[in-house]
């Protein structure tokens, strides 16, 4: 009787309880990198060390490819609302998450083959004999002791794409999380500089702890408000004006938007970024500056755009002042910066106030100017690591500025994709930093009003002083004389690829932009 009883009781429940209607196509991506990573953690559980990095590699790359051509094949076709609003994928999540893909697969070829190598054998060229005896120490020596990083990296990865897709605050959250613990773990790894590295690993743990608290206590407001937490109705609420709990509002979107300005490494919230960048293992650091600060960027345009738009009003100028603070704080100080990874995150840092004033215009042409800015930076900043990567000294990462004098005259072919990589940051045009500037400042200043202008022309000035910063590289390399103990090694075919990726979408960004900036218009629109 109790098992009919049971039965009958199943039958029924209402219609809430019926289980979630699932799209896995458009889904699949997400589950393709998921399932890669559990595969490649029993990999590391039960594979023998020897070959444990070709494997991994081989997955990573394929679970990469794979997630990509299902995304450009199938989940254009299936864009929507899924997993009960948790998930939404429309223009702007398939446009990130796509570049996503791309960044991180360069990410990954660029980990792969010297990965956490900090000693003067760990950057034997791939294939080159290695001194010493033993597999295990040759393939500590190659850089590939390290087989980890490729779950891990997939996992961040994952994390990314659920993260600029994400209909509700609970599931950002979630998304957050799965993104950022990865990259705790990255970036504590680097061997040699291991208290360097492990100090930076916990100040960044500790911070994102912190900005994460602060972003659940926002949403838990924002519950308070809408009695949702789903971005559409947190919206419907504020067209609505419930007066009696209009105290929950303001403070509620201030502590979501301050977990996630974190991420991207605005002012003042920026204070784990140097530190992370220049302690982590310079190829996660590439990975960690482009995907994160997209990803980041995707989830701030969904709340700003789909939750938060009705009260912008309310909160504008604080983001505004976050936006100008952002640009000064990283123009300003990174010349003052000595070494290169620093001097590179303080410019991220200014580059994050520029992609800001893109977010303040409220205009679908502003959100094609911020995403094709995210894409623009991404290939760049990934490439630039992956050649600081190269320059060493006595076996060691080269990291002061002064020790790459001379370096145009020694290595020029490195010296001179460098130096492309860096006036694309400067802005300068025919790269693609400067279509991106315009992509970005243009809308600022036609939907922006009075702010807007003020924003562009400071970003303009920033610009200016970042540009002195790069363009004093450059001619330390070409019209300095340098030690000859400072080389650039030699690169193998998967660092290669990735750098001539990099500098090749940086040239063609700049002088042929129009198709990927047709591409951004159209993905422009956000499912409300």
């Amino acid at each position: 009787m109790s098992a009919l009883a049971t039965v009958a009781a199943t039958a029924a429940l209402p219609a809430a309880f019926e289980p979630a209607q699932i799209n896995y196509w458009a889904v699949l991506p997400m589950i393709v990198l998921f399932g890669a990573a559990m595969v490649g953690v029993l990999i590391e559980a039960f594979a023998p060390r020897t070959s444990r990095v070709p494997l991994q590699l081989g997955l990573s790359v394929v679970a990469v490819l794979a997630a990509f051509a299902v995304l450009v094949l199938r989940s254009v076709d299936h864009q929507g609302v899924t997993l009960e609003g948790s998930v939404v994928i429309d223009g702007p999540a398939l446009f990130l998450q796509g570049a996503l893909l791309l960044m991180g697969l360069l990410g990954i070829l660029t980990m792969a083959e010297r990965f956490g190598g900090d000693g003067p054998d760990a950057f034997t060229p791939m294939g080159a004999a290695v001194p010493g005896s033993g597999l295990e120490a040759a393939v500590a020596r190659q850089g590939w002791a390290t087989s980890e990083v490729f779950p891990l990296t997939l996992f961040s990865l994952g994390g990314m794409l659920l993260f600029t897709a994400a209909g509700d605050l609970l599931t950002m959250f979630v998304a957050l999380e799965v993104l950022s613990l990865p990259l705790y773990l990255l970036t504590g790894l680097a061997r040699r500089r291991r208290l360097l590295s492990q100090e930076a690993a916990l100040k960044y743990f500790l911070l994102g702890s912190f900005a994460s608290a602060f972003f659940l206590f926002g949403a838990a407001l924002l519950y308070g408000y809408a009695g949702s937490l789903d971005l559409p109705a947190i919206a419907k609420a504020i067209s609505e004006a419930p007066v009696a709990l209009e105290g929950l509002l303001l403070p509620g979107i201030f502590f979501v938007l301050v977990g996630l300005l974190f991420k991207v490494g605005a002012a003042p919230f920026h204070s784990w970024t140097p530190d992370a960048y220049q302690g982590a293992p310079t190829p996660v650091t590439g990975f960690m500056a482009a995907c994160t600060k997209l990803a980041a960027f995707g989830a701030i345009l969904r709340v700003c755009y789909v939750a938060f738009e009705g009260d912008r009003w309310g909160w504008r100028w604080a983001v505004i002042a976050i936006a100008a603070l952002t640009m000064l704080v990283g123009s300003v100080l990174s010349v003052t910066q000595t070494d290169i990874k620093r001097l590179l995150a303080y410019s991220s840092i200014a580059h994050a106030g520029f992609i800001l004033v893109g977010v303040l215009a409220f205009d679908r042409t502003g959100i094609a100017g911020v995403m094709f800015y995210l894409v623009a930076y991404g290939f760049s900043t990934i490439a630039a690591f992956a050649i600081v990567s190269l320059v060493r000294r006595s076996g060691s990462e080269a990291s002061h500025i002064s020790q790459w004098a001379g370096l145009g005259k020694r290595h020029p072919i490195v010296a001179a994709c460098f130096s492309l990589l860096l006036i694309a940051f400067a802005g300068i045009p025919l790269t693609s930093g400067f279509t991106a500037k315009v992509a970005a400042f243009a809308p600022a200043v036609a939907h922006g009003g009075t702010a807007g202008v003020v924003l562009v022309v400071l970003g303009v000035l920033c610009s200016a002083v970042t540009a002195f910063v790069y363009i004093r590289i450059i001619v330390l390399m070409y019209f300095t004389e340098g030690n000859d103990d400072v080389v650039a090694i030699q690169p193998s075919a998967l660092t290669t690829i990735a750098i001539t990726v990099g500098v090749a979408i940086t040239l063609v960004l700049g002088i042929f932009p129009a198709p990927l900036l047709d591409i951004a218009e159209q993905s422009s629109q956000f499912l409300r």
